[in-house]
């Protein structure tokens, strides 16, 4: 197996060993598309039950949404990686019924940070929503990888 077929696995099984143990995503229903070295891709529809006082989806699911691809991305080395900081900007609302999807990607790692870009676009592919996060590694591991020595 050659090294990016190796990351593209392991990227693959810290997504499903989080994917497990996330009951927010699921209860959400979020859905993991991919996970790669550095990049996943989530998709939400939103539901009645996320919808705010103007009818239109409350921005902390879509926030969720954003924080969870970002969350996939940063770990899909398998270092334990928490968010330091988060910011996001709305560009357009989403409604009931509208399938969303978040696309995270690295935009840099440094031994202990990172900073990864996440756009949430509409079924239309027009942006709904632009996130940055800040990541910080811990000690750990996500998934134990026996390939390891």
């Amino acid at each position: 197996m050659s090294g990016s077929e190796s990351s593209s696995a392991l990227a693959a099984a810290v997504s499903s060993a989080l994917y497990a143990r996330d009951t927010a995503a699921q209860h959400l229903g979020i859905e993991v598309q991919h996970c790669g070295p550095g990049h996943a891709v989530l998709t939400m529809t939103v539901r009645n039950v996320m919808l705010n006082g103007h009818g239109i989806c409350h921005g902390g699911f879509i926030f969720s949404l954003a924080d969870t691809a970002f969350a996939y991305a940063c770990n899909s080395g398998n270092e334990l990686t928490v968010a330091q900081h988060c910011s996001i900007d709305f560009l357009r609302q989403a409604r009931a019924g509208e399938q969303l999807t978040a696309t995270a990607r690295e935009v840099t790692r440094r031994p202990r940070s990172g900073i990864y870009d996440v756009t949430v676009c509409g079924p239309d592919g027009e942006p709904v929503a632009l996130f940055r996060g800040l990541s910080r590694s811990r000690p750990g591991t996500p998934v134990i990888d026996d390939t390891q020595p």
